[in-house]
């Protein structure tokens, strides 16, 4: 019997400023949800994994109870909460599949949520600064100001590469506008991510607004399944590769402009998968800033070290070009609910690959990269996923 755990069903709201009062009501609303398009009955669920980072957002914490609240029926199945900063989602996936994968159960559930709206932005961004090594890293404008720090060394390095950072955002906007679930669809081009005025600020030079991903709401929710039983079931996404790789936490210890914990996992994702970074589709990757996205060009392959820039202005990472970027509009457009975040991007890699995408399909998806990271690329994690059903 094959224990390979394989997506079968998932759910996602729409993030952004959202009605509910917690991640509660939101879990509560994801859950009946993934476990229909699963098609299978909350007794069937051997265990839930729930990635909440709160760190602040709510006094109520012991997340991974609260899904037996919103579903009476699953109130005795056992339930284990995971952390692991923007990563948290990702986090909560590899241990589902390491439940299954270890011959535990058959099924899992997996739920990512974050409800940050309720608070100010000043009091998020000192929540967020959870995910940085404090004793060092208490930068002026909180959470972006680290990866302002980032872009500045980068600039002194390669040159400075504010167009190309704008580029980026234009293009993550843009895609955004097909998404249904994203939480800016708007087309903002690139003449207004490029300005640092009234309508787009600096919040941590060299950072825009329109440089940062957005503090939004949200849930997803995924079903995973071990091999055997998902031939029973209606689909199947398998990890053709899954890997995390960790760096050191203190940016003084390390490159920073460098990401070589994100490296390391897409080479070793890669090498597992037995692929090239040209076989895959397209790519959802961890664009909180677009320094971030920049960085991870190179970091994935797609460009030496300091020629990121080149990626976008050649075109390479449109929906039309070499290898898409963040057709979903990425974190920047969709929004960052940081526990719902890594969850998210591997179900929107999912529709993809079901060709259930919409107006965001990338015509004959095959095999799609994901890439999510906890802090300044800390904890890191590559899934590479194809349809297997």
């Amino acid at each position: 019997m094959s224990t390979r755990a394989t997506i079968v069903g998932w759910a996602h709201l729409p993030f952004g400023k959202r009605p509910e009062a917690d991640t509660e009501a939101m879990m509560a609303q994801v859950t009946p949800q993934a476990l229909a398009h699963a098609g299978i009955t909350p007794e069937a669920v051997d265990a839930i994994f729930v990635g909440v980072m709160n760190n602040g957002f709510s006094p109520q914490d012991f997340q991974a109870a609260l899904v037996g609240m919103g579903e009476p029926a699953l109130a005795s199945t056992p339930a284990t909460r995971l952390e692991n900063a923007c990563a948290t989602g990702s986090a909560a996936i590899h241990a589902g599949m390491d439940f299954i994968e270890s011959g535990r159960g058959r099924i899992a559930l997996v739920i990512g949520a974050e409800k940050m709206t309720a608070l100010p932005s000043s009091a998020v961004g000192e929540i967020l600064l959870g995910a940085s090594y404090r004793r060092e890293e208490q930068a002026p404008g909180g959470f972006p100001g680290v990866f302002a720090r980032i872009a500045s060394d980068y600039f002194a390095r390669y040159g400075d590469r504010r167009e190309e950072m704008a580029m980026i955002a234009a293009k993550n906007h843009a895609n955004g506008v097909a998404n249904p679930l994203a939480h800016v669809r708007r087309d903002l081009g690139f003449e207004r991510c490029n300005r640092a005025d009234e309508g787009n600020p600096l919040v941590a030079d060299p950072l825009r607004r329109t440089d940062c991903s957005m503090i939004s709401d949200g849930a997803a929710a995924l079903v995973l399944a071990d091999a055997q039983t998902a031939q029973a079931l209606h689909r199947a996404i398998g990890f053709r590769a899954r890997v995390q790789a960790n760096d050191v936490l203190a940016l003084s210890r390390r490159d920073p402009t460098a990401f070589e914990g994100a490296a390391r996992a897409w080479r070793g994702a890669l090498d597992q998968a037995g692929l090239g970074l040209n076989d895959l589709d397209l790519v959802e990757t961890h664009d909180c800033f677009t320094i971030a996205e920049l960085i991870e060009y190179e970091a994935m392959g797609l460009a030496p070290r300091g020629e990121g820039h080149r990626a976008i202005r050649e075109g390479w990472t449109h929906k039309g070009g070499r290898l898409p970027v963040n057709p979903s509009g990425g974190l920047k457009a969709k929004g960052h609910p940081v526990g719902a975040t890594g969850v998210s991007m591997h179900v929107l890699a999912c529709m993809q690959l079901m060709h259930e995408a919409g107006d965001m399909q990338i015509p004959g998806a095959g095999l799609a990269g994901v890439f999510n990271m906890g802090g300044a690329a800390v904890a890191n994690y590559v899934s590479i996923l194809e349809r297997v059903r």
